[in-house]
């Protein structure tokens, strides 16, 4: 006779096997109410009820519609939806084996002691599949985590960034391309470029029309035509599906489907947080190569370590945990928006688990946002650093040199720079010999001549106020 195995242990943030749960599940309490199972019961609750009721008030003679009394009771059930019912419906899953009837069961069970909604009991999930249930449940979590806890924090960092760039659009910077000195740029301007790549990112976002569909097995309304042929089932799912909340569920009707909705729209906001992850990672690892360079300094904060054996140090750790974070959430959004659109034949079940982690791959987004905005609160702009940079580049001005000598038709202007500048230490005194020795204009060459590495900024200021 086996041994009987170990009890499992109570669950804790400590014992967690998922870090979104544990090392880190403080930081993501605000998404657990939609994201988390608990949040997908109570959406399907939502669902059933908002059926329910529309039901009551379709017309139809074996269902009156309800009392104020009723509906007050039943969206009351949406509206103070607890873990403890959440745990009464999980107790009665064990015996159906099927998650959603057991929220059609616990529903029915509420109905106790009160005649009229017992009398219209089987009008519970009446007509429907579990997919029209399920649909739609994802549609609303998707809306609650997208629009109240996402978006408000991706808006934080272009808020942030946004703020940085106005605060050092005049701050002049060394630029690099390949790694090697280049035209200087400002601050802010290099900032006020992701503000700009992010707000376009953060509004497609949003723009994507959060989709249902509630037409039964195979998205014909077989069933509902059976019981009334004559009743425009569409229009009336239609109505279900786009009505505001509380009584509709105010999503984007979605009329043609196999038994699953075809989750292009669910493709599409992944794809949509993804690139806006991707622009994060090319930020996050900017400003470690910024910090690293001694643009930036971090605040301390009493207490902290940076590295357990050499007291100097103050890591960019929050850039990097965002980085890591962002490549997570990337990796489960990519699989998400591949895999959900594809299904064999009128229905498969192969999407119902990938769609539990939909909370997974957004609980790593927001976990990085916020890691992200630790980081940028943390950065002290090093002036000194940036304008010593500056001061030891002045083959950078070899391109307005030659610009200006191209304008005035001195031949050989780039071989001629190239020749003073490429591979060596350029000083402002040989770059002024070369000026003075220029056929141009003197107003020209004193407009050359008073030129600085940390004046050569263009617009860059203008352009970052602008952002």
């Amino acid at each position: 006779m086996k041994p009987n195995a170990p009890a499992a242990p109570a669950l804790s943030p400590i014992s967690a096997l998922s870090p979104l749960d544990g090392r880190y599940a403080g930081r993501l309490a605000a998404l657990r109410p939609f994201m988390s199972e608990q949040g997908y019961m109570h959406r399907r609750v939502q669902v059933e009820i908002a059926w329910f009721i529309a039901l009551s008030d379709a017309g139809f003679a074996e269902f009156a519609p309800l009392t104020p009394g009723a509906r007050t009771y039943l969206l009351g059930l949406v509206k103070n939806f607890s873990e403890a019912d959440a745990a009464a419906i999980k107790e009665i899953e064990k015996t159906t084996n099927h998650d959603v009837k057991a929220v059609e069961y616990w529903i029915k069970s509420r109905f106790e002691a009160r005649p009229e909604l017992e009398k219209a009991a089987e009008f519970v999930h009446f007509a429907c599949t579990s997919e029209d249930i399920n649909n739609t449940s994802h549609a609303l979590q998707l809306k609650g985590g997208r629009d109240q806890v996402l978006l408000p924090a991706l808006d934080q960092i272009i808020d942030k960034l946004r703020a940085m760039a106005h605060a050092y659009a005049g701050v002049p910077m060394l630029s690099r391309t390949h790694g090697q000195t280049a035209s200087p740029t400002t601050v802010g301007k290099e900032l006020a470029n992701v503000v700009v790549r992010l707000a376009g990112a953060r509004e497609r976002i949003a723009a994507v029309p959060l989709m249902g569909k509630m037409n039964g097995a195979v998205g014909n309304y077989n069933a509902h035509l059976s019981a009334w042929p004559d009743f425009d089932w569409e229009a009336f799912s239609r109505k279900v599906v786009e009505t505001p909340e509380p009584l509709g569920l105010g999503l984007t009707f979605q009329p043609y489907s196999i038994q699953i909705e075809p989750h292009d729209y669910m493709a599409e906001l992944f794809d949509a947080m993804a690139r806006a992850n991707t622009i994060l990672i090319d930020l996050a690892r900017d400003i470690w190569g910024y910090v690293s360079l001694g643009y930036f300094k971090q605040k301390l904060k009493a207490g902290e370590i940076g590295s357990s054996t050499m007291p100097h140090k103050v890591n960019p750790i929050d850039f990097e945990n965002a980085e890591g974070n962002l490549g997570l959430a990337n990796a489960l959004l990519r699989h998400l928006s591949e895999k959900l659109p594809i299904s064999r034949w009128q229905r498969d079940l192969t999407d119902s688990t990938v769609l539990r982690n939909m909370g997974v791959a957004m609980g790593y987004a927001v976990l990085a946002y916020h890691s992200l905005m630790t980081g940028l609160n943390k950065l002290e702009l090093n002036e000194e650093a940036l304008a010593a940079d500056l001061d030891a580049s002045w083959e950078v001005l070899a391109e307005p040199i030659q610009t200006v000598m191209r304008r005035f038709g001195v031949p050989g202007a780039y071989e001629k720079l190239k020749e003073v500048t490429r591979g060596k230490t350029v000083t402002a005194e040989a770059l002024h010999a070369l000026i003075r020795s220029l056929e141009i204009p003197s107003a020209e060459k004193e407009r050359l001549l008073a030129l600085t590495p940390a004046s050569y900024v263009g617009k860059a200021a203008e352009l970052a106020q602008r952002a």
